[in-house]
């Protein structure tokens, strides 16, 4: 069992710099504690995952290219995650709006190799599986 996340969970990347925080938009009309739960449909670049700060993934088009013009020195450049599946793998159980709950456990994978984790899932009390 794992804290089903909402609203305001915050997010790492294995490849940026700083967490970030999952925004949830209300369309799902599903609360807990008084804020918009997740689902694993919630992995909008930009709408539900923010930047994390600075992108370290030589995969990232412009790291390599900072990198290349530093002559082979790590040169980290902005984050702008591209994520192009949903988080999984979700709960097997619980739904909101017919689709599965986005528990702690989730991950999302962005297209420059990064692992996208829930640190914090935003709330501390309502478990799912």
């Amino acid at each position: 069992m794992a804290l089903c996340a909402g609203l305001g969970a915050m997010c790492v990347c294995s490849f940026g710099a700083a967490p970030s925080t999952l925004v949830i938009t209300p369309e799902n009309r599903v609360v807990l504690g008084g804020k918009p739960m997740a689902t694993i449909m919630d992995y909008i670049p930009m709408k539900n995952i923010m930047p994390f700060g600075m992108c370290s993934s030589m995969a990232n088009p412009q790291v390599a290219a900072a990198t290349a013009a530093a002559m082979g020195a790590l040169t980290p450049m902005p984050c702008v995650p591209v994520i192009p599946a949903p988080w999984a793998p979700g709960s097997p159980t619980v739904l909101v709006a017919n689709k599965p709950a986005l528990n702690q456990s989730c991950k999302a994978m962005c297209i420059w190799g990064g692992s996208v984790s829930i640190t914090n899932p935003g709330n501390m009390s309502v478990l799912v599986p």
